[in-house]
């Protein structure tokens, strides 16, 4: 697609990609996928954590986000919070020469909009808020693509967060309850759409046939601490959940079940290693999955998966694999739901490991109607995700006379609601 003048649209992507998050970089990969078949005129560069990472990857050219290379490393002597303070100035304008060179720039998925984890303000808020407000300045779109919510309690991130959701240009979700977040905070989020998670409209690879005899489990870890309001209570929270899923992959190797580790960032090796070392068992590997799609294959060979991370999530539902998620959030419980697992929600932050394998059972024992049950709402989910990209389209690419017949229009326009599934 090109712009009025002939010259290619210039399409940046923005977030933590490239980072060591498979989950961001399958939102990535998703959104490029749709803009190679349905804009392949479109010029697409990022500004990310790891922009090594993104163009060795997706071939993109890639811009670092923060001037301060250490940026993510606590500041303790007087020089490196200098340099961190420096380094907000200067990414004002970095930030906003970057979007001034482009017609439209796209978040692709990703939690952007909440604080599950821990978060500083002035990290990734401050950064998006950069983006929004150079956006508005400089008459760039921003668009920020099914996107998670949450509400946030702590002051600066949340005014940061309901700025930059102010200033988009066009906002859509991946649940109902982040646009109720949105909405929460401030947010007029009357004309924003729900959509399912970008991933989904990733590619499937095929799933093995159940075999008759107990197969393998995959077991979806995280360096898990609780959230932005558990900071206190962190140690006790990462202990019961390493204690609980240590129990729990040992009874299922006393049972004679191979047990699959999987990670969904770089920073999970470190609870992989604690469950080896505790349960030494031939039974159990681990997987060391460089993509959502290495991560959809492992669980595409699975029975049952039981799972934290989000995007882990995602990936066993996607291949029709029936699982059951360790919730750190409410994303997760909307998630199942939304799938028909509702049921199959334990807390991350509070493990009890003989109702987490009572729970597996269950899950085990019902294993060939809900995978029915998947596949038709993955079914249901990628006419949902043709629909968002169509809608993007329609919000953020102007129109040719090629396309239409007549001059285009670059007023930003949200795409029209739509009743949502039930």
């Amino acid at each position: 697609m090109t712009a009025a003048d002939g010259a290619p649209v210039r399409v940046g992507v923005f977030g933590l990609l490239g980072s060591g998050n498979l989950g961001n970089d399958g939102s990535l990969e998703a959104v490029l996928g749709y803009l190679r078949a349905e804009h392949p005129e479109a010029v697409v560069d990022a500004l990310c954590g790891g922009p090594e990472a993104v163009t060795a990857r997706f071939g993109i050219p890639a811009t670092r986000l923060h001037w301060n290379r250490a940026e993510y490393r606590t500041a303790s002597r007087a020089g490196a919070i200098a340099s961190k303070g420096l380094g907000k100035l200067v990414d004002v304008f970095r930030t906003a020469a970057w979007v001034r060179r482009h017609d439209v720039v796209i978040v692709p998925g990703m939690g952007v909009l909440e604080a599950t984890l821990p978060l500083r303000p002035w990290g990734f808020p401050y950064s998006l808020f950069l983006l929004c407000a150079s956006g508005r300045l400089v008459g760039t779109e921003v668009a920020l693509v099914s996107v998670g919510a949450a509400e946030i309690r702590n002051r600066p991130t949340r005014a940061l967060v309901r700025w930059s959701g102010r200033l988009a240009a066009y906002r859509s979700y991946r649940d109902a309850q982040s646009r109720d977040a949105m909405r929460a905070m401030g947010v007029d989020t009357a004309r924003d759409e729900v959509y399912p998670d970008l991933a989904f409209s990733l590619p499937t690879p095929p799933a093995s046939a159940p075999s008759g005899s107990p197969g393998p489990v995959c077991v979806g870890v995280m360096d898990f601490h609780g959230g932005n309001d558990d900071r206190a209570r962190a140690d006790e929270i990462h202990r019961r959940y390493l204690d609980g899923t240590i129990r729990f992959v040992r009874t299922l190797v006393e049972e004679g079940r191979p047990v699959r580790l999987l990670t969904g960032d770089r920073c999970d090796a470190s609870v992989v290693a604690a469950i080896l070392d505790a349960v030494d068992s031939p039974l159990v590997t681990a997987a060391e999955p460089a993509s959502l799609a290495d991560l959809m294959k492992e669980m595409a060979a699975a029975d049952t998966v039981v799972a934290v991370r989000y995007h882990n999530l995602i990936c066993a539902l996607k291949t029709g694999t029936p699982v059951l998620a360790l919730s750190y959030a409410a994303k997760s419980d909307a998630l199942m739901a939304g799938m028909g697992l509702g049921a199959y929600c334990h807390p991350a932050r509070e493990v009890d490991a003989d109702r987490l394998l009572e729970q597996f059972r269950a899950l085990e024992k019902n294993s060939a109607d809900l995978r029915r049950t998947l596949a038709a709402r993955n079914l249901a989910a990628a006419r949902q995700l043709d629909d968002q990209f169509a809608a993007l389209t329609a919000a953020l690419f102007p129109a040719t006379d090629h396309d239409q017949g007549h001059a285009p229009t670059h007023a930003p326009t949200q795409a029209r609601p739509r009743q949502e599934s039930p």
